[in-house]
């Protein structure tokens, strides 16, 4: 739960420090003060969207930090998943500048919006006025049955095949698409194939070839040079061969008069040997070098096959063409055991639907079971909160064909009057009704989760007199000891339920206008209440309701 809070340069605020505690605690203010504003700081710091229009004006950035006491929420596993280190007291930062760009902290460490976002909603629970608007959406009447079934465990099951039923259909699609595409181009296909065949092309002959045509195209050139070479080495008029062994031969008589003499003589016989071998091979070579017209033309046609054939597929290798022809067969491959791969696949989909079917019914029978204590709850709650007549109902209609939560659609109807039909909440509901409506939904959700903040802003809004002290009451049931609730609220019937009462105003100061809020203490908090009641001009008769409320809480 929210144990500190800080905030610096965000909107009218210049710089706020405030400590809460468990239990129930009050905010009140005027209207205008910055209420608003100090909630929007919270959410802010939860994760919801940043605006750089929101930073004080002269300031460069602005700072909103929160304490956080986690112990006993069981949000270690939450940590451990996202890499990051627990510990029982949490620090939660959020830096806004005045560019636009945010940055996040958990416990010092960088964290994405999408992470900070995920813990915020983990730890912290607020519900603004507009909320109420989501008691005309099916999407939330069902998340919260769900929450109060407690079936998250069969949720994931049913998700898990879900998922897995969404990727075979999908896979199926893009098979049938792909089978449909294939047999449009299997004429194209098999063409394509066979000319790739017939080529009978095999990778690195292009580099072979070309190698060949520079020979052939110049086999007079390259004969003529072998035989010069040879020549210059060894030939009647003077060979190189003899001369070396006749200089290896001079050396070596003299070896036993000179020690340096058996290796010179060593390294010219080294020479000798190599420069035969040389002689020997060009001589080979230049047997083997003949021109063939014949040969030159079919390697210039071969290669002109392989270029065109390149230029067509747009590719630049052999290996390149070799894997088209490959892609090729393979698609005609599929042609042929298409149809049998889309059965076999709709084989598995038709098995897994059956399993989603199963799933889906275990889902339904809780849900339904949960409806009726969630409507027979319901009932109690609001006859308390001055609905005497109160109908409300849970309506469950099929979906068309599965859905990631199942195949149930969940509507919530109700009647104020005994007179009138269950319609649709929102259909019927007037503001003050939808507030304890969702009041009332609220504290049977917080009573099954293990969330440790909940914020309500003016969820009091229409309501007044024994009401708002019912209203109040219960806010003050759910924030037992171990978790937190605060209310913004501009009724003294509520404010007086308070624990801990704060106020949120606004002054001038050297430095502009600037929103704070304060604890307040046992005779500034009669004094607040007191105001709240009468207005402005304290009387001594508003004084002792304050009193008399605050006794009775």
């Amino acid at each position: 739960m929210l144990k500190h809070i800080s905030i610096r340069n965000f909107a009218l605020i210049e710089r706020v420090e405030v400590d809460f505690s468990a239990g129930f605690s009050v905010i009140t203010g005027e209207t205008g003060h910055g209420k608003s504003v100090f909630l929007g700081a919270i959410s802010v710091l939860m994760g919801q969207r940043s605006d750089a229009k929101a930073i004080r004006e002269g300031a460069d950035r602005c700072v909103i930090e929160g304490c956080f006491d986690i112990s006993g929420f069981a949000l270690q596993g939450w940590f451990e998943e996202n890499e990051l280190d627990y510990d029982c007291e949490c620090i939660v930062r959020r830096e806004v500048a005045a560019t636009g760009r945010s940055r996040a902290f958990v416990n010092d460490t960088p964290v994405s919006v999408a992470q900070l976002k995920e813990l915020g909603a983990r730890l912290m629970d607020i519900h603004s006025q507009h909320q109420n608007l989501l008691l005309g959406d099916a999407g939330y009447q069902l998340r919260v049955l769900d929450v109060l079934s407690g079936n998250k465990a069969q949720l994931d099951e049913y998700k898990a095949l879900y998922d897995e039923y969404r990727s075979l259909n999908s896979e199926l699609k893009k098979l049938k698409e792909t089978l449909e595409g294939s047999r449009r181009d299997e004429e194209w296909l098999r063409f394509q194939l066979d000319e790739l065949q017939a080529a009978a092309l095999v990778d690195g002959e292009v580099e072979t070839l070309e190698e060949e045509i520079r020979e052939l195209s110049h086999a007079e050139d390259i004969q003529a040079a072998l035989y010069g070479a040879c020549t210059a080495i060894d030939s009647e008029g003077g060979s190189l061969l003899q001369a070396l062994r006749e200089g290896a031969a001079a050396l070596s008589r003299i070896s036993s008069h000179y020690s340096a003499a058996d290796e010179l003589a060593g390294r010219l016989e080294n020479c000798y040997i190599e420069l035969k071998d040389c002689c020997s091979e060009m001589e080979q070579r230049a047997g083997r070098v003949q021109y063939s017209p014949d040969r030159l033309e079919f390697v210039e046609r071969r290669l002109a096959l392989i270029y065109d054939l390149q230029k067509k597929h747009r590719v630049e290798t052999v290996a390149a063409l070799l894997e088209l022809a490959a892609g090729f067969a393979s698609r005609l491959d599929n042609i042929e055991c298409g149809d049998d791969d889309i059965k076999a696949l709709e084989r598995r989909i038709a098995a897994l639907e059956k399993e989603l079917a199963k799933k889906a019914a275990v889902i339904t029978e809780v849900r339904k079971a949960s409806a009726q204590q969630l409507q027979s709850e319901m009932v109690a709650i609001l006859v308390n909160l001055g609905m005497p007549m109160i109908r409300f109902e849970v309506a469950f209609a099929a979906t068309y064909g599965f859905t990631p939560q199942g195949c149930d659609a969940v509507t919530f109807l109700f009647s104020a009057n005994s007179s009138s039909a269950p319609q649709p909440l929102c259909d019927v509901a007037s503001g003050g009704e939808m507030a304890r409506v969702m009041l009332a939904l609220k504290s049977l959700v917080a009573s099954s989760t293990n969330q440790p903040t909940l914020i309500f802003d003016e969820v009091d809004t229409g309501v007044s007199g024994v009401l708002a002290e019912r209203m109040g009451r219960m806010m003050q049931q759910m924030g037992r000891a171990d978790r937190q609730v605060l209310s913004i609220t501009h009724l003294p019937q509520v404010a007086a339920l308070g624990a801990r009462h704060y106020k949120v105003h606004k002054e001038e100061t050297a430095n502009g206008t600037v929103t704070d809020i304060v604890e307040l203490g046992q005779l500034e908090r009669v004094h607040e209440i007191a105001q709240m009641m009468s207005g402005e001009q304290l009387t001594d008769a508003a004084i002792n309701a304050a009193n008399l409320l605050l006794s009775q809480s």
